[in-house]
């Protein structure tokens, strides 16, 4: 599965009221790995950005003066996103202002090019409903380094969400081996090992131990008033 992370900032947050975009980060992944075949492109919007969106991605207009416009980098972007399954942070902000300055050019919005767009805001709050669920939160949740996010980027964040979504998505399959990776260097499976003549010892607890172990399950039956699952089955 070919999957596109991808982020964007933008000179405010309205895009049905004049607001552009001014950054996009994307960053590739090929079953569960990285490439390396990111796109990261500075856009010119035409117009400055509000002064709160400037404190969180310090993005000057002076910096996007020659930088392109929208227009010029349309084609390869949707090239690039083509047949992919995108995935990002709350995906209704970022496709709307994508799907806008789409239609200004007469273009299909983002759904009608890639395969499929997964918003891992979405996720996450099935994940940990009641919690924080920033990109910054997940991070620290899932023990994704963002030390080096003191201002919001595009390919920046695009990189900690694709480490975001591989621990949201990382389940006990991650654990188990197919039949290729059970080859050996010769391309061979290795031969069964016969492991009926093994006799594993078996060491029995002591008298002491079992006392105690008792006294742990005679409090543990006194706190639960007697709806310990021992008892219950017990009288079942």
């Amino acid at each position: 599965m070919r999957q596109i992370f991808l982020d964007t900032e933008t000179t405010g947050l309205a895009a049905d009221n004049g607001d552009r975009i001014i950054e996009i980060g994307c960053v590739e992944m090929l079953h569960r790995k990285l490439t390396g075949n990111n796109r990261h492109i500075y856009v010119n919007p035409g117009r400055d950005s509000h002064e709160e969106a400037l404190k969180v991605h310090g993005i000057t207009s002076e910096f996007l003066q020659d930088k392109p416009k929208f227009a010029e980098i349309a084609q390869d972007l949707l090239e690039y996103l083509k047949g992919a399954h995108v995935v990002i942070h709350n995906a209704p902000f970022d496709l709307g202002f994508l799907n806008m300055e789409l239609a200004l050019l007469g273009q299909p919005p983002v759904k009608d090019v890639v395969a499929s767009v997964t918003d891992t805001l979405v996720m996450a709050k099935e994940l940990y409903p009641g919690k924080r669920n920033s990109l910054d939160a997940l991070c620290d949740r899932l023990e994704v380094d963002n030390s080096g996010r003191t201002l919001h980027g595009a390919l920046l964040d695009a990189e900690l969400l694709a480490d975001v979504y591989i621990n949201l998505t990382r389940g006990q399959d991650a654990l188990l081996m197919d039949d290729a990776s059970a080859l050996d260097a010769s391309g061979h499976k290795p031969a069964a090992m016969d492991l009926s003549g093994f006799v594993l010892p078996v060491i029995t607890a002591t008298e002491q131990e079992l006392a105690e172990h008792e006294a742990v399950l005679l409090q543990i039956d006194k706190e639960s008033k007697g709806k310990t699952v021992w008892r219950t089955l017990a009288t079942a």
